[in-house]
């Protein structure tokens, strides 16, 4: 990242350093060369059905809803224009499936959902799947992912959890998928609505509220643009990530499984670049040569404190990563990554035809622990579990934390022998160890293998079903699951049993 800092006065320096901390994420562009920043989204070929090419054919302009003030994923510009980074992906879905988008004018969200509701939008372009919206919207499998994060005050302790908190002001937009969920999952905390997102943050900037959650590109883009600098991030609600699809009408199944055929060959790289071109950091290091002797004193002073903070900043990205990929109680990766880890290889394992494994395990009778030792000795066993796996997985694997007492692990260039093999060896170590308060545990694991034309929820679904299977056959065991003929069948699917 190239640091651009005016040299004329010190005063300048806490706002830059504040914003760059908060861009933690969303400023990839330095790692990105000037050719992909500016690359053209590459042409794809997808196929569809007769009828799906019917309706592509005679289809008239869709009618979308978007949210009109929601920058900068989203916003109608006064000219009528909708831009954003959702807006831009959703226009590059359309453009591969050969439909054209037509926009549905509105002042407000609540009243893009409520023309939604009527009927008078095909799609709405950019929102999180909930129960209410299912109620008259299918969705598209995620287009964009992007973490909610909790901003307060300067002063304001470090969030672990929400349950902790007890009574405090929770300020919200209306009708987000954020506020279904925080009423139902955190009734200990008091919320206030809002019209706007930055409503919500400016009750909290001038303490009317204690809190609100935030996207974290949208949360970066508001502190840099409106200099609010005396908020903070305070933690991050892991269960409450942005997977942000384009909402169909349900009489629309057509519609949607074109879009949804469209939205699957979006790259990560192509969701990068799209993000770097409404988000990104560019600040300009220069000096004022008419000045330049009267001030250079000042300005070595500057570039020596620069030079600290960016080391100090460079510490704060670090933690800000590991934050947002990792499981706060193992240290392994959490499903923000796996998930990421899981797209990407797939995507690897289809373009290149190469293997890929998943492997899926569960602590045996993990209750029984908490019910005899207590809570605390329930999570010991856990991180002594996630640095087994660390050690005894390779270093191309990916080890995460699932939930709960439940573990994955993501082989790249792993057949099924390999993934077998190391499911066995893994199954034996944890067997022969022994744990807190000399416990001897098991452990029972699930094996699935990339077939052509699955997806990430596809082979995480086999490898659940061969751990479920190895648990019914009596536990401390393990099963893999692949679509195929075989002697042994359970609805089609063969069990590979372990010798």
């Amino acid at each position: 990242m190239r640091i651009v800092l005016p040299l004329n006065s010190y005063s300048l320096l806490k706002p830059a350093l504040l914003l760059l901390s908060a861009l933690a994420f969303t400023d990839v562009s330095a790692n990105t060369p000037a050719s992909v920043a500016n690359e053209t989204p590459t042409s794809v070929t997808i196929s569809f059905t007769s009828e799906e090419s019917a309706y592509i054919q005679k289809a008239k302009p869709i009618t979308m809803c978007v949210d009109p003030d929601w920058v900068p994923f989203e916003r109608i510009t006064p000219e009528g224009k909708h831009e954003g980074i959702g807006a831009d992906l959703v226009q590059l879905v359309a453009q591969r499936v050969g439909l054209q988008l037509q926009l549905v004018p509105t002042k407000t969200w609540e009243e893009s959902l409520a023309a939604s509701k009527a009927g008078r939008c095909q799609i709405t372009s950019f929102l999180n799947e909930s129960a209410s919206r299912a109620v008259w919207l299918q969705f598209t499998t995620p287009i964009f992912l992007d973490p909610n994060i909790l901003v307060t005050r300067e002063e304001h302790a470090y969030v672990g959890d929400l349950r902790g908190l007890s009574n405090e002001v929770l300020a919200l937009p209306r009708g987000t998928m954020v506020e279904e969920r925080i009423r139902q999952e955190f009734p200990n905390l008091r919320v206030v609505l809002t019209n706007t997102e930055d409503e919500a943050v400016e009750l909290v900037s001038t303490r009317k509220a204690d809190l609100t959650v935030r996207s974290l590109i949208v949360a970066a883009y508001a502190i840099k643009k409106e200099g609010l600098f005396n908020l903070k991030i305070a933690g991050q609600v892991p269960q409450f990530v942005n997977q942000l699809r384009i909402g169909v009408l349900k009489d629309e199944t057509l519609l949607l499984s074109i879009l949804d055929k469209g939205a699957r060959t979006i790259t990560p790289q192509e969701r990068e670049m799209i993000s770097n071109r409404h988000v990104s950091v560019k600040v300009q290091q220069g000096v004022d040569y008419r000045l330049f002797w009267k001030v250079l004193g000042v300005a070595v002073v500057l570039l020596l404190i620069v030079f600290y903070w960016n080391r100090k900043l460079s510490q704060l990205n670090r933690k800000l990563i590991h934050l947002a990929e990792t499981d706060q109680l193992t240290g392994l990766y959490n499903r923000l990554k796996i998930d990421q880890t899981l797209n990407i290889e797939i995507h690897r394992a289809q373009r290149a035809a190469q293997v890929m494994s998943v492997i899926m395990l569960d602590i045996d009778f993990f209750k029984r622990v908490n019910d005899v030792y207590g809570h605390q000795a329930g999570d010991q066993l856990l991180v002594s579990v996630a640095e087994l796996l660390r050690q005894r997985t390779r270093e191309i694997d990916l080890v995460g934390r699932w939930g709960g007492e439940e573990f994955i692990v993501i082989c790249p260039y792993t057949n099924l022998e390999g993934a077998l093999s190391l499911a066995e060896d893994l199954r034996a170590t944890v067997e022969q160890q022994q744990f807190t308060h000399e416990q001897h545990i098991t452990i029972s694991l699930g094996v699935s293998t990339y077939q052509e034309g699955d997806t990430g929820k596809d082979l995480v679904a086999r490898a659940d079903a061969a751990l479920y299977a190895a648990k019914n056959a009596g536990r401390n065991r393990v099963r893999a699951q692949m679509l195929g003929q075989a002697d042994d069948q359970v609805d089609g699917v063969k069990i590979v049993k372990l010798a």
